[in-house]
């Protein structure tokens, strides 16, 4: 088989799909690209075995039909330095390989298509299919991502948890230490269904959906997801298992409430935690009506920093303290200038949300375990 693609078009594409592929592999055919051919369609592959992302790329000049497996690594680097189309002309029947651009030829060998592992099948008949813009998935993992926890030993934690129902999708994601619940009304599905999808592939759909007004098409099964967008599909499995109930552990009718502004608290945090204990994070925030000291200390090497910030509290005195990079996370995932925060006591959990929604159909919620004060 023969085609011609412009190398800054296909280069496009490889960097895309290389993500999925893992430094190392347990099939020898997952370290390849899989270029299928049909007419003038190119589609090209990349997967981990869980996580698979195809693309589609139309062609003016094609000929000949069939599969190979190429070396993603050794094709991207030699693309990267191309700016002019390229032919490539494969034997199917020994699968070796011609690069060939204006002034020069490349020559390596492939692997037979069929080697490389089945792509999972979903069709809308045996899926729950759910639409939705790019914008409105794009937010929910942008909210939700930096909140998954990394502890292998609770598989059905390290993926965010998608819900939907005929009123809202509601999404979640939490390491025990924080918790964040993020709603939009404007996205619903006929039937109830739910999905934990893994970090990794809701990492690539962070980089690679556009947050504009994109249609995507979602097939939910028992066991993998399908997400459809422009000319590229990502197929992966979901975490199998039963999410936490989260509603549950969200306090209600917190009495104290404290408005700050959240880009002057985030640079605060980031000068004071240099003096805090690196073992703990401490941060101290004492909390008085209209002024709030953060302070961290670090007993063993006798340094420590404070500073004051204006704020606007409504509740009693109070001391309270946060690990400091968690504090941190929280407020640089929330959007708009002032941020409200809920309290009750110091040894209770938080709750944080911006004081206006940038999106009307939006409804975002952060919780926070706070962390003892020694002394």
């Amino acid at each position: 088989m023969k085609f011609v693609i412009p190398s800054t078009d296909l280069l496009n594409h490889l960097q895309s799909l290389v993500r999925v592929i893992n430094a190392k592999n347990t099939l020898p055919a997952l370290d390849n690209f899989l270029f299928t051919l049909n007419e003038k369609e190119l589609t090209i592959t990349a997967s981990d075995l869980d996580t698979t992302l195809i693309t589609v790329v139309e062609l003016e000049t094609a000929e000949g039909s069939g599969s190979v497996g190429i070396d993603a690594r050794r094709l991207l680097s030699t693309i990267r330095e191309f700016n002019e189309p390229l032919t490539f002309n494969i034997d199917t029947d020994n699968y070796s390989i011609e690069i060939i651009s204006e002034n020069g030829k490349y020559s390596l060998m492939g692997i037979d298509g069929d080697e490389y592992p089945e792509i999972p099948q979903q069709t809308k008949e045996d899926s729950i299919a759910i639409n939705m813009t790019s914008e409105a998935f794009v937010s929910s993992i942008n909210s939700t991502l930096f909140a998954v926890s990394d502890d292998e030993i609770r598989p059905i934690m390290t993926g965010i948890y998608f819900g939907f129902s005929p009123e809202q999708m509601v999404v979640a994601a939490s390491d025990s230490h924080k918790l964040v619940r993020y709603k939009r009304t404007d996205v619903k599905s006929d039937v109830e269904t739910s999905l934990i999808l893994p970090r990794k592939p809701a990492g690539l759909l962070k980089n690679l959906l556009p947050k504009d007004d994109t249609q995507l098409e979602i097939l939910v099964d028992n066991k993998n997801v399908q997400i459809r967008f422009s000319t590229m599909t990502l197929i992966c499995r979901t975490i199998e298992g039963t999410y936490p109930n989260f509603e549950g552990i969200i306090p209600t009718n917190q009495p104290f409430k404290l408005s700050i502004e959240r880009n002057t608290l985030i640079s605060i945090l980031k000068r004071v935690s240099l003096y805090a204990n690196p073992a703990v994070q401490l941060i101290k925030l004492n909390l008085t009506a209209t002024e709030m000291n953060v302070s961290a200390q670090d007993l063993d090497f006798s340094i420590s920093g404070h500073e004051r910030m204006s704020c606007n509290y409504d509740g009693e005195d109070m001391a309270i303290g946060f690990k400091g990079v968690f504090l941190l996370e929280i407020l640089s995932n929330l959007s708009g200038s002032e941020v409200v925060i809920e309290l009750s006591e110091p040894s209770r959990a938080i709750l944080l949300y911006p004081m206006e929604k940038e999106i009307e159909e939006e409804d975002v919620l952060m919780l926070l375990m706070p962390i003892t004060i020694e002394g």
